[in-house]
């Protein structure tokens, strides 16, 4: 079995979606066991409003249970908050660390921001303003993990960027069921892609 840890704000946590298996996690599990014809269980560990650094300590606080890959959905409120880029990429180190040292995680997918300036709860010109925040915090966040085979940047689909509005809930600020799963299906493709061999030898490893 595959096992996952998801930490991050109100959009890991699932905000927008009527449950879980609507929201990222469980679709994101389900996209999962499709493509590695494996169960995939999950934890996570989420809180709308959290920054970065309110993230890490919550992720502190949590027992943790053994995963073998961490994912982040984190930078919305630390662009929203304007925490400075380097506080907020500090926190995801820790929060990597943490979750490679307490859990075992061997693989790091770390979720860009998204664009911001497509959010319709925003007005103008804070929608632009944010857009160019969000964009600026994930070529830090990319330039942060450049040469760290254990950690990737997964930024959305630019098919998902295009048709942000349409894919959000009524608060024009969350995804929707079908944003989560576009944005599942983006993430279960990178991995499956990506570390094929060595997701398959963890698992082997656990079943011998």
């Amino acid at each position: 079995m595959l096992r996952v840890l998801i930490v991050g704000d109100s959009s890991a946590a699932g905000v927008g979606a009527r449950h879980q298996d609507e929201a990222l996690a469980g679709q994101l599990a389900r996209a999962l066991a499709t493509r590695l014809g494996q169960p995939v269980g999950w934890q996570l560990v989420a809180t709308s409003g959290h920054r970065s650094e309110q993230a890490l300590a919550a992720l502190q606080a949590t027992d943790l249970a053994p995963a073998d890959v961490l994912i982040t959905t984190l930078g919305v409120n630390d662009v929203v908050d304007q925490v400075a880029p380097q506080r907020a990429l500090a926190a995801l180190h820790g929060i990597h660390a943490l979750a490679a040292e307490r859990a075992g995680v061997r693989l790091a997918l770390h979720c860009g921001a998204p664009p911001l300036q497509e959010f319709p709860l925003l007005p103008q010109p804070l929608r632009w303003f944010f857009g160019r925040q969000a964009a600026r915090f994930n070529e830090a966040l990319s330039g942060a993990v450049a040469g760290q085979p254990e950690r990737r940047v997964v930024l959305l689909p630019e098919s998902i960027q295009r048709n942000a509005a349409t894919l959000m809930a009524e608060d024009g600020f969350h995804p929707n069921a079908a944003g989560y799963a576009l944005w599942a299906e983006a993430l279960a493709e990178r991995l499956s892609r990506e570390w094929p061999g060595r997701i398959a030898q963890q698992v082997e490893r656990r079943a011998a």
